[in-house]
């Protein structure tokens, strides 16, 4: 019997707890909104310890479950739905680390001295330099190619991104639609005082991806994941890398 209370305390506390806790946080900006089951699941962890990790960071206000109502009509579930759930503001900063109060101060200091276009123009600047690194490996023949390229690179750059497919169709059209999703921003804190950013972030993305994108929402302005559509030339048609196509109107967010 004394094994048996031995191995509980064991389980209730490891050293891996805290690293555990930090993958759980990372896959939860990732993937959200997420379950607690798909969590187990891609973590390799039993139920039981994910929502044990999940009652912590709750507890701690860097998750929360997500409120799928408020996103529009879905299909009817019967019962109970899974609880989903989405890193909060205080989830994103915990992951962004210690540096985003002296970059906005210093930003502050170039806007309120040197004036707007100067914050505009080091945007600019900044993220040119992540166009110039990408460009190379965003080079498939199609928008659909490109995007998951696109995906792959800011993923190893720390964004937590991935591609996920708009359920909804486009009866006649000859488009399909994609959003590319960043669970994670090192610039966020940044971005809430200066979208200048966000926008500059987006130029590049089209760019790189040769059709016009559409920013759908940002974690700097509340969003649970920064959202882009991307309008993707269906297989039957044909696109060049420069070609430029007018999405739909926006669907919303995930």
């Amino acid at each position: 019997m004394a094994t048996i209370h031995a191995a509980v305390a064991t389980d209730e506390i490891t050293p891996t707890d805290a690293s555990t806790r930090e993958r759980v946080l990372a896959l939860i900006a990732s993937e959200g909104p997420v379950s607690a089951a798909s969590l187990a699941a891609d973590l390799g962890l039993t139920s039981a310890g994910v929502r044990r990790h999940l009652a912590c960071l709750e507890q701690d206000g860097l998750i929360a479950v997500h409120d799928a109502g408020a996103h529009g009509p879905g299909k009817a579930q019967r019962g109970r739905p899974a609880r989903r759930y989405v890193a909060t503001r205080r989830g994103q900063s915990r992951m962004a680390g210690e540096y985003p109060e002296l970059a906005s101060a210093a930003l502050r200091f170039l806007r309120d001295h040197v004036g707007t276009e100067a914050v505009e123009t080091f945007a600019a600047e900044r993220f040119a330099g992540m166009a110039e690194r990408y460009r190379e490996g965003v080079d498939a023949p199609d928008v659909a190619g490109r995007v998951e390229q696109l995906a792959a690179l800011l993923a190893a750059d720390g964004y937590a991104a991935s591609v996920r497919p708009v359920s909804a169709g486009l009866p006649g059209a000859s488009l399909r639609l994609v959003q590319l999703c960043q669970g994670h921003c090192p610039v966020q804190q940044i971005a809430a005082e200066f979208p200048e950013l966000c926008e500059a972030e987006a130029q590049v993305f089209t760019e790189l991806l040769g059709t016009h994108t559409q920013r759908l929402a940002t974690l700097a302005a509340g969003g649970h994941v920064c959202t882009t559509n991307v309008p993707v030339v269906a297989p039957a048609a044909t696109a060049s890398p420069t070609e430029h196509v007018t999405p739909p109107p926006a669907e919303g967010s995930r």
